[in-house]
């Protein structure tokens, strides 16, 4: 600033000369001397503001400076201030660094003693293990001599014994075990099985592999089979079921792997011969009229069965499915009526157990869902209808029950084990399913035969239609503790080579006679 106000004089004072210098050449006259006090003036005044501008440049620079030595200070206050706090934390840290450097220091010296400790209990610890291992081979060397045996041989006599004497605790445990067990368990299964057969009774119907039409007289085939066949052809393809017409007298045998499909072609065929028109257009019409009335019935079994149970909230599309079980038997037995049966049994059982009532219904209702599609679906059936249970979104502890009612997949709550128990008194109830006399009779010959391999074994007899395996052993050969065990190796046994429904009841009979004579 203040060089800025020197130029500008300078510039002015040569400006007044310059000036000065062209009116004294010009003007020779009066006016030279006006001009010349003008100039004087001018130069005066230029003088005097370079002056003031001269002093107000030092007074900015002066005030200037005291504002910039003020922030300085401020600043250099604030960085000594900060310098203090770094210098004390700084000075903490030191401290507390002398401070573990002390205690590793001692920590060291600590590890040093105990190592040398360890060393010298090492040391102690090998004298005595060679002092051990020689002590063990005088003493063994002296028994073998003493006893005539190797150490070998006395092991397995020991070995031996020990076995017998852990075999025989464990048949005592078990014996024990199994009789506080049934003790409080068994009068509770009886009441609550009780309680469920009682409250249920079902009609079942007996099974069905092939259905059969009736006919008003022989000459009926005649025209079922039509020229050339075309009319028998016509109704196999539009039903999917054979057709077969023998010398059975006045019927015609259907047969069908899927029961709707078979359950159309009889209605079907039925209603053709009440028309007397027999022809492929009208074979056509009629197949499909009838398969809107099976549809509805399926649809009406499915929510009557739901009704009756109770069961709400099911989507139609499951109830459809679930109406076909009734076309569907197993082992004789209807699976829409052996499903609202085993609900109802599910339903029982949780009422007694305070479970919830309903889930269980519902359970036991779906549970044999799969077999509805069983012949159209790979798979077992219970994977099958957990599955068609889990995509129409019912309960997640639904689809495991139904998942694991044949124990596919493992149980996973007491609902499953329910489903399951009410599962088998549904198929093992007398009268609920028929088997072949040959098939019947060949179980009972296989329980009698995996019994009679046992050692000890005098007589099994099979009682109860197979439900209960009778087996009587030889006192002196049995003990009582052993027959626990061969009672539970029995049933094992049989569970992993036969297949049967519901339980098979094992029991082993022991008993000692003593016979003495009178003479006289």
């Amino acid at each position: 600033m203040v060089v800025k106000v020197t130029l500008i004089g300078i510039v002015s004072f040569l400006a007044g000369a310059v000036l000065t210098f062209v009116l004294k050449g010009q003007v020779n006259s009066r006016l030279a001397e006006e001009a010349e006090e003008e100039a004087e003036k001018i130069i005066r005044d230029t003088r005097q503001r370079s002056e003031n501008l001269l002093m107000e440049a030092n007074v900015e620079a002066k005030d200037r400076l005291i504002k910039m030595k003020s922030e300085f200070d401020a600043e250099t206050n604030e960085t000594r201030l900060e310098l203090k706090g770094l210098d004390k934390r700084l000075n903490q840290k030191v401290e507390r660094l002398d401070d573990r450097q002390d205690q590793v220091e001692k920590l060291e010296k600590e590890l040093s003693q105990r190592e040398k400790q360890i060393d010298r209990d090492t040391s102690k610890l090998t004298e005595s293990h060679d002092e051990y291992h020689r002590l063990i081979s005088e003493q063994k060397m002296e028994l073998e001599k003493i006893s005539g045996m190797t150490s070998d041989e006395a092991k397995g006599i020991l070995m031996n014994a020990m076995e017998d004497d852990a075999r025989h605790d464990g048949a005592k445990l078990i014996k024990r075990v199994t009789s506080e067990a049934r003790e409080s368990a068994d009068k509770e299964a009886k009441k609550i099985i009780a309680t469920a057969i009682q409250r249920y009774a079902g009609d079942f119907v007996a099974e069905r592999t092939v259905s059969v039409v009736p006919l008003p007289n022989d000459e009926m085939k005649g025209r079922i089979i039509g020229r050339e066949g075309r009319n028998i052809r016509a109704l196999e393809a539009a039903t999917g079921i054979d057709l077969i017409i023998d010398d059975t007298p006045e019927a015609v045998i259907l047969s069908g792997f899927n029961p709707v499909r078979r359950e159309v072609a009889r209605l079907s065929l039925a209603k053709l011969i009440n028309d007397g028109r027999i022809h492929p257009a009208r074979i056509e019409e009629v197949v499909k009229t009838v398969e809107k009335e099976v549809d509805q019935t399926i649809k009406e079994a499915g929510d009557q069965a739901a009704f009756d149970l109770g069961v709400h909230g099911i989507s139609n599309e499951l109830i459809v499915v679930l109406g076909r079980l009734k076309f569907r038997t197993s082992y004789a037995q209807n699976v829409l009526q052996h499903s609202v049966e085993v609900g109802f049994l599910c339903g029982v059982m949780a009422a007694e157990l305070g479970l919830n009532v309903k889930l269980a219904k519902r359970m036991g209702l779906l549970h044999d869902i799969g077999k509805a599609v069983d012949h159209e679906v790979e798979g077992p059936h219970a994977v099958i209808g957990a599955n068609l249970a889990k995509k129409f979104g019912e309960n997640p502890k639904i689809v495991q029950g139904i998942a694991a009612h044949h124990e596919d997949v493992p149980p996973e709550s007491v609902y499953d084990l329910l489903v399951q128990a009410a599962d088998s008194l549904s198929g093992a109830r007398p009268g609920a399913r028929k088997e072949l006399l040959e098939n019947y009779v060949k179980r009972l010959d296989d329980l009698e035969k995996i019994a009679n391999n046992y050692k000890g074994v005098a007589n099994s007899y099979a009682i109860q239609a197979g439900r209960e395996l009778r087996v009587i052993v030889e006192g002196d050969v049995v003990r009582d503790e052993d027959a626990v065990v061969m009672s539970l190796e029995i049933a094992k046994q049989i569970e992993e080579t036969l297949t049967f429904p519901g339980q098979i009841r094992v029991t082993v009979i022991r008993e000692t006679r003593a016979v003495g004579y009178a003479n006289k």
